[in-house]
């Protein structure tokens, strides 16, 4: 059975910092491109970041030049470094692997970001 498990949330004051960790079991994440989503209560889960199984990197604008998103094939393990956060950040954020060819998309259970004083 697929398993991602999302790590690191907490509370955090405004400006500081956090990084999320997803581990997968199941899969290989050298073969799939993988992502953070995040959904706020009340809206929409909306696109983080994302790195491709070739190491393209695609980020949100909103968080753009503040998160870096990165993975390690060999620990099968994907992180989201998070700099300079604000309290728009908060949400749940989770962890997403597609690979197109076979139609494989799965998720994490998530895990939550507070940023607050």
């Amino acid at each position: 059975q697929v398993q991602l498990v999302e790590s690191g949330g907490g509370l955090v004051q405004p400006g500081g910092s956090l990084r999320l960790s997803c581990a997968a079991s199941g899969i290989s994440f050298s073969r799939y491109a993988t992502a953070w989503y995040r959904q706020a209560p009340g809206k929409q889960r909306e696109l983080v970041a994302k790195i491709t199984s070739g190491g393209s990197t695609v980020y949100a604008d909103s968080v753009k030049g503040r998160f870096t998103i990165s993975r390690d094939n060999a620990k099968n393990t994907m992180y989201l470094q998070m700099s300079s956060l604000k309290p728009e950040d908060t949400a749940v954020y989770y962890c997403n692997a597609e690979r197109t060819i076979s139609i494989e998309n799965y998720w994490g259970q998530g895990t939550q970001v507070t940023v607050s004083s």
